[in-house]
């Protein structure tokens, strides 16, 4: 199962995650999520196997999220506009995803990760 990895590396919560991986042996195709965002397709795709709302996706204590005023466009933005609007700023994006193309993981939560692999 390749496990693909989004994340920034000055993010603590990216950071602890990783170790987590790692200290499990868990090796996975990292990809920088602010460098190299997922496209609007993959975030899609994602959003559609990950299971939850759309705005779970939103990095909501980022700087980028506040200067938008996504507060309130998160309730009602359509999910087309919501998707062009991730798709536009891996900064806008809450981090780390973790994903093997069918489960998808949004954020770090050491019990959510330890389902992830059962």
């Amino acid at each position: 199962m390749a496990l693909t990895f989004y994340w920034y590396p000055k993010c603590g919560t990216c950071r602890k995650a990783k170790k987590w991986l790692a200290d499990r042996g868990i090796s996975v195709r990292e990809v920088h999520i602010v460098e190299n965002p997922p496209s609007r397709e993959e975030l899609a795709q994602l959003y559609q196997k990950s299971g939850l709302p759309l705005k779970k996706f939103f990095n909501t204590s980022g700087m980028k999220y506040r200067e938008l005023g996504m507060k309130d466009k998160v309730n009602t933005a359509s999910e087309k506009e919501l998707l062009d609007i991730l798709a536009s700023d891996g900064m806008l994006m809450k981090r780390p995803i973790l994903t093997d193309g069918e489960k998808v993981v949004v954020g770090f939560k050491e019990e959510e990760y330890q389902k992830f692999f059962e």
